[in-house]
């Protein structure tokens, strides 16, 4: 059994995650609805650093300013009290139906007006209650219908959107940073920005991108049949990763929202060993130091003490893959596979210091290309490896 979770462990939790009450499309609540601070008392308890939520995660979408104010200081309150910080703060912009076309690329300017609004407000909200990192999942920014919207302009809104709420942080003078949460379909057909790679190419585009970056979520572009280390490393390497989003997903399906670990197991040992390691052949390389941030559901199989297990699960599944990625690292024989598979000699540039194209195609090829058409690479030990410390 791994240790019990700590604090700089950073494991925060999103209140839409151990509050989902167990609806879906096909069937009602099976269980009930606790009050946003009962969420994050029993999380505090049970190890977890931080919470994240939406506003309307703790008010409703119609209550007044004096409601809204006594129901998020009364979170604020419980938070203190039991020590949970306030990593993250976002908005919805998704679930009244006001917002059934968009918020940010809606048709009517009227709901982006109000949209937009109601997004400075959440900005607000995270600044006053201390939190760092602001998301910004889209999830109705995008179309059924590839005849239902002008897309130049849909990206010139999302843009000004952007652009908008990231210049409105910095003329406050908030320590707070955008991340974008892509997805690629669900609840729209078809979701603008689906990957990290669309993200990233947005964000080249803004004024005000310095302060916008990711929250790649692992089901998300797992739905897009993308490989979620490859994202994240990705996201690394562009200075992009601001936070992110752990849970299981099996497979090109809906949007299952497993435990973390439920889906492929395999590739939440390399998420985990590239988070907790970096990468490997880069020691002083790029490392992400944010929260380790669980976007889940419990089963609607559950109530509340599954609730609160499949919590602890998350946490322990994380621990117990950090200390079998620890001890994968450490192994001798992965560092002689590592090695042989030539890992640690793709850190050297292809081209000399000061080496031109031209001087390249001036000098001897210098490649015995029969030889190095044969040569092994023992990819496949180096993996058997990561198979047999995963399974013990």
């Amino acid at each position: 059994m791994p240790r019990s979770p700590r604090p700089d462990d950073k494991f925060s939790f999103g209140l839409w995650t151990v509050g989902w009450t167990g609806a879906d499309p096909f069937g009602s609540a099976t269980r009930p609805a606790l009050d946003p601070w009962e969420y994050a008392d029993r999380l505090a308890e049970l190890g977890a650093w931080g919470i994240s939520f939406h506003d309307d995660d703790v008010h409703d979408f119609a209550d007044d300013d004096e409601t809204r104010a006594l129901r998020l200081g009364r979170l604020a309150d419980a938070c203190r009290a039991s020590g949970l910080v306030i990593e993250m703060v976002t908005t919805n912009t998704f679930s009244h139906p006001v917002f059934k076309d968009g918020g940010l690329t809606s048709n009517d300017r009227g709901v982006r007006r109000f949209g937009l609004r109601k997004i400075l407000r959440a900005v607000d909200v995270a600044a006053e209650l201390g939190a760092t990192t602001f998301v910004m999942w889209g999830g109705r920014e995008g179309t059924e219908y590839d005849g239902s919207k002008d897309l130049l302009a849909a990206f010139d809104r999302y843009k000004e959107g952007l652009d908008t709420v990231a210049g409105y942080i910095k003329e406050r003078g908030y320590d707070l940073r955008i991340a974008l949460e892509p997805k690629p379909n669900e609840p729209r057909g078809d979701i603008l920005l689906p990957t990290v790679g669309h993200a990233l190419a947005l964000i080249a585009e803004l004024e005000h991108g310095d302060v916008v970056g990711l929250n790649p979520e692992t089901g998300h572009e797992q739905m897009a049949n993308l490989n979620f280390t490859h994202q994240l490393a990705q996201a690394l390497w562009s200075d992009k990763l601001f936070h992110l989003d752990l849970n299981g997903q099996r497979g090109l399906k809906y949007d299952q929202d497993l435990v973390f670990g439920h889906g492929d197991l395999l590739s939440a040992f390399f998420t985990v060993d590239l988070l907790e390691n970096g990468f490997p052949g880069h020691p002083d390389g790029p490392r992400y130091t944010g929260p380790r941030h669980f976007d889940y559901k419990p089963s609607r199989t559950e109530h509340l003490a599954g609730v609160w297990a499949s919590a602890q699960a998350c946490m322990s599944t994380y621990l117990g893959l950090a200390e079998k990625a620890a001890a994968f690292r450490a192994d001798p024989r992965v560092v002689e596979a590592m090695a042989y598979a030539g890992v640690p000699d793709l850190a050297q540039p292809t081209l000399a210091p000061g080496e031109t194209a031209a001087d390249l195609l001036a000098a001897p090829a210098g490649l015995d290309v029969p030889a190095a058409a044969e040569r092994d690479y023992g990819f496949v030990r180096l993996n058997q490896l990561a198979v047999e410390h995963l399974i013990g």
